[in-house]
């Protein structure tokens, strides 16, 4: 937590969780799209293909991306498995609910950052989110 006053910036407190981070965001979309194949391919798990696994992981990185700036994100690959193209749709609320604990995870640090500042949320006027997330 920063102020600024007369063009001095001074740190009034910080907090993070520095187990929680855009990889457990991505993960989550990983295991939802793993599931979602699964689903529409007769219970074919992708997940014993480690190219499959690697190439949806980064189309799902561009979709996290993508939902920061858009309401909705399309996963698209090409024969992802055994000959087979996958092409899902993800809302931004789906996203989220996805990744719902992780989003409540970071209520605490925000808590903790405002008491060791002595410091009321009535009194933050911007925020500043930083990641792949945000």
């Amino acid at each position: 937590l920063l102020t600024i006053e007369d063009g001095i910036f001074e740190v009034k407190a910080t907090a993070g969780d520095t187990h929680l981070g855009g990889e457990d965001f991505d993960n989550r979309l990983v295991e939802f799209c793993v599931q979602d194949f699964k689903r529409k391919n007769r219970g074919m798990d992708l997940t014993t293909n480690a190219r499959a696994l690697r190439r949806l992981r980064t189309q799902c990185e561009r979709a996290k991306r993508t939902l920061s700036s858009s309401t909705q994100a399309t996963i698209e690959l090409d024969s992802l498995y055994e000959g087979i193209d996958y092409s899902v749709a993800v809302s931004r609320a789906r996203f989220e609910e996805l990744c719902a604990d992780y989003f409540r995870a970071t209520l605490a640090p925000v808590e903790k950052v405002l008491k060791d500042a002595g410091m009321d949320k009535r009194s933050v006027h911007d925020v500043v989110l930083v990641g792949g997330s945000t």
